[in-house]
């Protein structure tokens, strides 16, 4: 077992979903390593915020699409932060401006949207699962979408990188144990995107069983719980999404 801190790198923690996630486990204790991919001042901020909190951070730059980043991460969460016991792929693309339908199907958008999705989540673990397994405590946590169940004709890259993704979890969880938990999280609504107008939003609250949003920080809960308190739980999707998937 761990003999210090437990190190984390989030993916994607600049901002919203991930930048809950990265404070949440600095709550628990965790160092954590911010990944960013185009806003260092966020970065910083979040790497502040955890400081605050007693625990160290550092802000770690990467394009996911990119293979040459997912070694990169990883060595330097190492050699900053002297550890990694847990990686949350956070960090994901989503359409809203030129949905992703039939009718406007193109090819450069599904190769990145399945790179940043599926192939980032993939290649991370790969580079990670040795330093992962070295202290006994490995764990890592995907931000899958309950899409993936009930995929959106206006999205469908996007729905189905995540449920590629889902599938992906449970895979890692078999191959990666005894030594390495792997879960996933499925969000609903947890943050609009910032163009769905309050229309949009008021229509598909109304969908949801407890009538109401999420917000980062019911996502970032679900994480840590995977992470400090399921230590007998691998192979698992977790819905936070106020009931929608069950409708």
């Amino acid at each position: 077992m761990s003999s210090g801190p437990n190190v984390a790198l989030v993916t994607g923690a600049a901002k919203r979903v991930g930048r809950a996630i990265a404070l949440e486990l600095a709550l628990a204790g965790h160092d954590v390593a911010v990944h960013f991919r185009s806003d260092p001042a966020a970065a910083d901020e979040v790497v502040s915020r955890v400081e605050a909190l007693g625990r160290r951070a550092i802000g770690v730059r990467g394009e996911l699409t990119d293979p040459v980043s997912w070694p990169e991460l990883v060595r330097q969460t190492v050699e900053q932060l002297g550890a990694l016991d847990v990686l949350v792929n956070n960090a994901s693309m989503f359409l809203t401006a030129n949905p992703d339908s039939i009718e406007q199907f193109d090819p450069a958008v599904w190769d990145v949207m399945w790179k940043t999705n599926v192939l980032a989540p993939m290649g991370l673990s790969h580079h990670a699962r040795e330093p992962l397994a070295q202290r006994g405590q490995g764990c890592i946590v995907n931000l899958c979408d309950i899409s993936s169940g009930r995929p959106w004709p206006s999205h469908l890259a996007y729905c189905t990188s995540k449920a590629a993704l889902a599938a992906l979890t449970q895979g890692l969880a078999r191959a990666l144990a005894p030594d390495i938990r792997v879960n996933g999280v499925a969000p609903g609504i947890a943050v609009f995107p910032y163009s769905y107008s309050a229309e949009l939003r008021r229509r598909l609250t109304a969908q949801v069983p407890l009538a109401r949003e999420g917000t980062p920080e019911s996502i970032a809960r679900a994480v840590r719980f995977l992470v400090e308190s399921a230590d007998y739980v691998t192979g698992q999707i977790i819905a936070v999404d106020g009931g929608r998937s069950i409708c």
